[in-house]
Parts: C-alpha cells; sequence; structure tokens
C-alpha cells in the first residue's frame, strides 16, 4: 500500500544560521501549510540586525505580497507616519510579520485579506523565533492581535494589556497595541485622529521601554 504523502510536504523548520540572510532564503522555499499556494512569494522581515525594537504585524497584505517586502501598504504608510513623530527611524529597527504569506480571497478583481488561523501561525511560528534569536531585539512590539497571539497565546487580548510591557517565552519585553490598518477602518475621522494619536503614544513607550535597562 503506498505510503499517503501530507500535504505540507516541508515543515517551517529554518537553519541554526547565523545570519538572516540564510534564514530568509530558508523561508523562501517553506512549504509548512497551504498558504505559499496561493501566495507571490514569501515576505520576510526587513531590518538591521541588532536593531533595539522589533515591529511584528500580522500577515503580508496585497502591497507587501507583490513587493516582497513588509508593510509598504497603506497601513504601511501610516506607521512610517506614526514611527516618524515617535522619533523612531524605521531603517533602524526590525519589521516582520507573525505569518510570512499574505492570505486572501477573491473578490471579483480584488484579493481580500484574510484572518490567519491558529495552524497557519504555529507553522511560521519557527521563522519569528529565528528573527527574534538573530536580531535580539531588547523590546518586540506586536501589533494587533495576531501578532500579539502569536507570541502570547490565543487567550491574549490587546484591549487589555495594551501599552503594557510584558514578557514572553519568547521574548523579554513585549509591547502590544493595535496594527495600524485598523485606524483604517476607524468611521469617522475624529475617530481616526483619536486612535492615530494612541497609536503614537503607544509606539513612544516602545521608546522608552527599548530605552531602560
Amino acid at each position: 500500500m503506498p505510503m499517503k504523502t501530507d500535504e505540507y510536504a516541508r515543515p517551517a523548520t529554518p537553519p541554526d544560521a547565523s545570519s538572516l540572510t540564510e534564514v530568509l532564503a530558508a523561508a523562501s522555499e517553506c512549504t509548512a501549510c497551504h498558504l505559499y499556494k496561493r501566495a507571490t512569494q514569501t515576505v520576510f522581515g526587513e531590518g538591521p540586525r541588532g536593531a533595539p525594537i522589533m515591529l511584528v504585524g500580522e500577515q503580508p497584505g496585497d502591497y507587501e505580497d507583490v513587493a516582497g517586502k513588509p508593510f509598504v501598504g497603506p497601513a504601511g504608510k501610516i506607521m512610517d507616519r506614526a514611527l516618524e513623530e515617535a522619533r523612531i527611524d524605521r531603517s533602524k529597527v526590525y519589521v516582520t510579520n507573525a505569518v510570512k504569506h499574505f492570505k486572501w480571497e477573491p473578490r471579483g478583481k480584488r484579493r481580500i485579506h484574510q484572518k490567519p488561523n491558529a495552524r497557519e501561525i504555529a507553522a511560521c511560528r519557527p521563522w519569528l523565533e529565528a528573527e527574534l534569536r538573530l536580531v535580539k531585539p531588547k523590546l518586540v512590539v506586536v501589533l494587533g492581535a495576531t501578532a500579539a497571539q502569536a507570541i502570547f497565546g490565543p487567550s491574549f487580548r490587546v484591549t487589555r494589556e495594551r501599552g503594557k510591557v510584558l514578557s514572553s517565552k519568547f521574548a523579554p519585553r513585549v509591547l502590544a497595541t493595535v496594527h495600524p490598518s485598523s485606524l483604517l477602518r476607524q468611521p469617522d475621522e475624529e475617530s481616526r485622529q483619536r486612535e492615530y494619536k494612541r497609536f503614537v503614544a503607544d509606539l513612544r513607550a516602545a521608546v522608552k521601554a527599548a530605552g531602560d535597562e
């Protein structure tokens, strides 16, 4: 009787590498979950090794999937503006996502974002762990529920713990805030401005926390 082949043939086991380039090369071949089948490419993290702050989002979106870079779409533009207001140089922080492939569903000619599930997050976790091991940030900022739950587990709620400096088994210092895409979904301009200011305040708190010994 022939052996049944697992749909997910190549598990996400990054090499015990000493460089982000090596881990990126391995991640580009990952087939640990089905998301690679519909994504254009793996979207790995970006930034310097030794960055004091690592920003972790949910997953690449449509723009990121095409460009192969994290946070280059509308949410990324909001994040860049907020980073600038918080006096954080994006070129000096490491930016990544909990899930490295774009999960989407077709709607006409558009590709609409879908929330990653627990299995997909778990399949990608070794890559995030490799990034944490190599970058060694002083502080990890998790952006939104998916990123936060990838670090803290499914019971974590950003609404309860937002802005606090916490610790987890993956990183000694973690601060949770909203994903910048949530600002795009606010119902009116007043709400957008209010939530944007809160987001900038969280980033300023991250600067302080990363600077504390």
